[in-house]
């Protein structure tokens, strides 16, 4: 399941996390136990990928961040199979 942001407000909750926890930069966050690489870290700090709920709620509870979140439906960006390839 992913996080749904608006536009600019998932940078904006990394940078708090960031800030909370006296991280020097983002390649900080990996040293608090986060379950991520960095080049996954960098595409959530861009905005290219969303967060996955399991990501962001080891954020907020480490940085001690409390917001209300909206999930994205758990069959969001899945292929419809067979559909498209049966046409002729």
């Amino acid at each position: 399941m992913r996080i749904n942001f608006q536009k600019g407000h998932q940078k904006n909750f990394i940078e708090e996390c960031i800030k909370n926890l006296n991280s020097p930069s983002l390649r900080g966050l990996l040293q608090f136990g986060i379950k991520t690489n960095y080049n996954n870290l960098k595409n959530y700090y861009s905005e290219r990928r969303t967060i996955p709920k399991i990501l962001f709620d080891d954020l907020s509870h480490i940085a001690k961040i409390d917001m209300p979140i909206k999930t994205k439906n758990p069959n969001w960006g899945q292929i419809k199979g067979g559909r498209i390839s049966k046409r002729k």
